[in-house]
């Protein structure tokens, strides 16, 4: 067998999973993007930079995610007020490149802040189940246990509340096995899933989240997934 699986449990109060979201409105995803999942084993490796080459390797792997909720749990989205554009010094060439223009061009009065809005899932939980390539399984199991850089579930802000890393399977009928285990200990029931590849479910379509090229100017390529209600 040339991969593992590897699970990993997603929960806390704020979660954010952004596909192709872009400026003054980040929204999320009802559920983990690939792109996010890797970019929280690639920290936890302490891999920076562009690292085409580990996304080559795992962009392949296949990925399946379940929700999962309490008894008469409501999906209540999180809407977050910012502001960007401050604190920018007009006078060095790069920073003002930062700061938010009038429609004209121009530089705005004052510091030129605007109003942005962040969109969170609150208390969201999620089981992942991922094939990991033989050659990376000793390297993601030591990084997760001893995590290079933090570790959170698609911002910065959104920290885990329980452990992340379940550990590496055979089969990914294990690792599914031992997701029923964590979700019966929490009494918790399936909300839907999402599998990969066009399946018999209730809403198939494309998502740009498989990186190929992570640092200064990321790049995707689409995956077609497909989503099945539990509840």
């Amino acid at each position: 067998m040339s991969y593992k699986w590897l699970l990993l449990w997603f929960e806390a109060p704020l979660q954010s999973w952004g596909a192709d979201s872009k400026f003054d409105r980040r929204d999320t995803l009802k559920f983990p993007t690939k792109s996010g999942v890797y970019g929280l084993l690639l920290s936890a490796m302490g891999a920076s930079g562009e690292q085409k080459e580990l996304l080559e390797k795992l962009s392949s792997m296949e990925m399946q995610v379940i929700s999962y909720k309490k008894e008469n749990e409501k999906n209540l989205l999180l809407i977050d007020y910012h502001t960007v554009g401050g604190g920018y010094d007009s006078d060095d060439d790069w920073e003002t490149l930062h700061i938010p223009k009038k429609s004209d061009g121009d530089k705005p009065v004052g510091q030129g802040n605007k109003i942005t809005y962040r969109y969170y899932l609150q208390n969201a939980k999620f089981g992942i189940v991922l094939q990991i390539p033989i050659e990376l399984k000793d390297s993601i199991d030591q990084s997760l246990k001893n995590p290079k850089y933090h570790i959170y579930l698609g911002r910065k802000n959104c920290t885990p509340t329980d452990m992340v890393f379940r550990g590496f399977y055979d089969t990914k009928e294990d690792a599914l096995k031992e997701l029923q285990k964590i979700s019966k200990e929490k009494e918790l029931k399936e909300e839907f899933e999402v599998l990969e590849g066009k399946k018999e479910g209730d809403e198939s379509f494309y998502i740009n989240d498989v990186p190929i090229q992570f640092g200064k100017f990321k790049k995707y390529k689409d995956r077609l997934i497909t989503i099945i209600k539990k509840t």
